[in-house]
C-alpha cells in the first residue's frame, strides 16, 4: 500500500473522529477549559491557575468523558464522588462536570457547526476505492450526530463510540478495547489494522492494542510527543501519506 503511506499487509484503517476526521478538537478544549477554570476558580481562590493546552493533551484528549475529568483533578490533587452519568451541569460531582463540558461543547456546535478536514476525507475515499475497510473509534456520545452533519457516515463499515461502548461495558482509550471491538467488527486482526489518532491517549491505545500500524496525526505541534508514545508515523494530515 505504498500509495496509501501503509504497511502492504494493512486490511483496515480505524481513525479517531476529533481532531483527525473533524475540526472539533478545539472545540473540546475551549469547552473543558471553561469548564474547569470556573469549577477551579470557585475552588481554588486567589491560588486559581487556570487548565492549560498541556493539560488537555495529557489528561483529557482522546479519554471518555468522565476518565478526563477524573485525570485532570487528580493531576491537581482533586477527588470529586462520581455521581451519576443523569447529574445535572455543573454539579460537583465528575459526571456534573462532564456533562457541563458537553453542554458547552453542544452549544458551540449548534452556533458555529462542524468542519470536516477535507484531505482526512479524501484519503478515507482513497483507502475504501483501494478495498481497504475503514472504522470510526471516537470517545465521544456525540459522533453519529456529527458524522451524520458532515455527510460522512457512509465512509465507515464500524462505529464503535461512547455509545456503543456504554453498551458493550469497553473502557476508553489509553485502554486499546475500543479499538479492539472496531478491528474484531470488521473481521480484522490487529496486526493487520492501522490507528489513526491526533491524541496521546490514543497512541497508547495503538501501542497497547498490537495494532499493525500507529499514525498520529499533529495538527498542533507536538509530534515528538506522538512519537515518544508510540507513532510508527507522524503527519500533519492523513493526505501527506497519499492517496491520490
Amino acid at each position: 500500500m505504498t500509495d496509501l503511506g501503509l504497511p502492504d499487509d494493512i486490511l483496515a484503517c480505524l481513525f479517531d473522529l476529533d481532531g483527525v476526521v473533524t475540526k472539533t478538537a478545539v472545540v473540546h478544549a475551549a469547552a473543558w477549559k471553561e469548564t474547569f477554570d470556573a469549577f477551579l476558580r470557585e475552588r481554588e481562590g486567589e491560588a486559581f491557575r487556570p487548565f492549560g493546552d498541556a493539560d488537555y493533551g495529557e489528561y483529557v484528549d482522546g479519554r471518555p468523558r468522565a476518565d478526563g475529568v477524573r485525570a485532570f483533578l487528580a493531576s491537581r490533587g482533586i477527588e470529586l464522588p462520581a455521581g451519576r452519568p443523569e447529574d445535572p451541569p455543573g454539579a460537583r460531582t465528575v459526571h456534573g462536570l462532564g456533562n457541563r463540558k458537553n453542554e458547552l461543547l453542544l452549544a458551540r456546535i449548534r452556533t458555529d457547526g462542524v468542519e470536516a478536514y477535507d484531505g482526512t476525507l479524501r484519503y478515507i475515499t482513497a483507502v475504501r476505492a483501494r478495498g481497504l475497510r475503514t472504522a470510526i473509534v471516537s470517545s465521544s456520545a456525540n459522533c453519529r450526530d456529527v458524522l451524520r452533519s458532515i455527510g460522512a457516515e457512509d465512509l465507515f463499515d464500524v462505529r464503535i463510540d461512547a455509545v456503543v461502548a456504554a453498551e458493550r461495558g469497553l473502557p476508553g482509550k489509553p485502554k486499546p478495547d475500543t479499538f479492539l471491538a472496531a478491528a474484531r467488527d470488521l473481521g480484522v486482526d490487529p496486526s493487520r489494522a492501522a490507528v489513526f489518532e491526533d491524541a496521546p491517549a490514543g497512541m497508547d491505545a495503538g501501542r497497547a492494542g498490537r495494532f499493525g500500524y500507529v499514525v498520529g496525526v499533529d495538527r498542533v505541534g507536538r509530534a515528538d510527543a506522538l512519537y515518544a508514545r508510540g507513532a510508527d508515523r507522524v503527519v500533519s494530515d492523513p493526505a501527506d501519506l497519499g492517496g491520490g
